[in-house]
């Protein structure tokens, strides 16, 4: 059963990510099947699903973390503001700037808070103080964490607390101007108020960049997404599919797919 795609609600409205008929493979083993999708631009789209369902998978498709890993293999198109990302000439370093990802467990460089945050400007070329003092100032206050260490950036990023080291990964991130922001599963190693932060920092962001975040917390995605999409693998050794896709509100109050139902429910996963 292939998912219904949401469409754009107007021309203005004009997907981010357009995903079709993508396959995955690890080696000989077909892990995604029919993917097909529109994630919307400056929104939160939240991906969900029990574990091993291809979640994060499919959002290391979107830039091409996945080439990373020997023998992996995608069929179909992905395509960001219309260009094809698998395309030829396509600089997969490039594609990982503009499609930035933070991952489940903090993991901020071994080197102080200010070079953490200036570590990506630097790569591509900045080098005069000013312009890095100001790039760095910009991407901390956009993470909500300026307060916090404007007073200790020569300090190792390493001795801040879990949450804190969340969102200086995320500032890093924001440091070389982002179009959108990958998160698997970013608070499930951080505490309650470091979550908290984390989706307030979601909620400031998606103005002015597109969010993919994939998440178990069923509440954090009903709270924190305006789309919601369901991944499953039926069956252990079949490949993963796009159940379900549309308005958080409507998947949680209102599923099309009794299996969707059943996973929020919590009679499964």
């Amino acid at each position: 059963m292939t998912a219904d795609i949401a469409p754009a609600a107007s021309a203005a409205d004009a997907p981010k990510f357009t995903v079709r008929d993508l396959e995955f493979y690890y080696g000989d083993f077909h892990a995604l099947t029919g993917i097909n999708i529109d994630v919307r631009d400056n929104a939160v789209t939240a991906f969900i699903g029990p574990s091993g369902c291809g979640k994060s998978t499919f959002l290391r498709c979107l830039n091409r973390m996945n080439d990373l890993i020997p023998g992996t293999r995608v069929e179909g198109t992905i395509t960001l503001d219309g260009a094809d990302i698998y395309g030829p000439g396509v600089d997969p370093v490039d594609l990982r700037r503009r499609v930035g990802m933070i991952f489940q467990q903090p993991n901020p460089f071994p080197m102080s808070i200010y070079d953490n945050v200036a570590f990506g400007p630097r790569l591509h070329g900045v080098k005069k103080k000013d312009e890095l003092d100001e790039i760095v100032e910009q991407a901390l206050v956009r993470a909500n964490l300026w307060k916090e260490v404007k007073d200790i950036l020569g300090r190792g990023g390493l001795t801040l607390s879990g949450g804190q080291q969340q969102r200086l990964c995320i500032a890093r991130v924001l440091a070389v101007q982002p179009d959108v922001l990958l998160m698997d599963e970013p608070c499930s190693a951080i505490d309650p108020t470091s979550v908290q932060k984390v989706e307030d920092l979601m909620a400031e962001l998606k103005s002015s960049v597109t969010i993919i975040i994939v998440t178990h917390n069923m509440q954090q995605a009903a709270r924190v997404s305006g789309e919601t999409a369901f991944f499953l693998q039926e069956k252990q050794g079949e490949a993963a599919e796009l159940i379900e896709f549309g308005r958080t509100a409507e998947i949680f109050t209102s599923p099309r797919d009794r299996r969707t139902e059943d996973y929020i429910t919590g009679r499964f996963g």
